[in-house]
């Protein structure tokens, strides 16, 4: 295969990940566009009774993380962090483990009525579990973003569960960077009525 099919195929296989991602919610599933109106409305609520949305995930999905919490409080003008301070990881980690470097930020930080967006492409990593169990406990609503294997246990941690399934973390991460930025632009194209589309024109 050269690297026009290479891309070809690629970018099909993209495509066909990205129609087949599953939504559900209490492990039933629903469409992608009442997924879209749950997850938009949740972050709506937050905003307007002050409440948080924190971000966890490892490599690549810490990326995401810390991406796009900056750009749900900079553009979406709701409060947003990441706990991906390299002094928080490896104090936390030394200390205690590296299965708890998110737990414990969400165990001290959160309030009741916060969002914790939970990202790992396999679904199986223990500090994104620990997380989603804390933020349970804390009384916060979870979003969960998984991929591989279908019976990945994240998948069944969250009030909301995006699962995008493929085995590409190229594929997995992608999305899962695509469905956060979507329902921050859905918010603000449809609530805060801002042209996401062509607010950048050089005229």
């Amino acid at each position: 295969m050269d690297i026009s099919q290479f891309t070809t195929n690629y970018l099909n296989s993209f495509r066909q990940a990205l129609d087949a991602v599953d939504v559900s919610v209490n492990n039933k599933t629903i469409s992608f566009s009442e997924a879209m109106i749950q997850a938009v409305e949740l972050i709506k609520q937050a905003q307007k009774l002050n409440k948080k949305v924190m971000m966890v995930g490892n490599g690549g999905s810490a990326g995401i993380a810390s991406h796009m919490s900056v750009d749900y409080w900079k553009n979406g003008g709701v409060r947003a962090t990441a706990f991906n301070d390299s002094s928080l990881l490896t104090c936390i980690a030394n200390d205690l483990s590296y299965a708890e470097v998110f737990s414990k930020p969400i165990e001290t930080f959160a309030d009741k009525g916060d969002i914790v967006f939970c990202i790992s492409s396999s679904g199986n990593s223990k500090n994104i579990l620990n997380a989603a169990e804390q933020a349970g406990r804390s009384g916060c609503t979870i979003i969960t973003f998984s991929g591989f294997a279908k019976e990945n246990p994240l998948r069944k941690m969250g009030n909301l569960n995006f699962y995008v399934p493929s085995c590409s973390y190229g594929f997995v991460e992608i999305i899962h960077n695509l469905i956060i930025h979507t329902i921050l632009d859905a918010k603000l194209y449809c609530v805060d009525k801002k042209d996401v589309f062509n607010k950048n024109l050089p005229y």
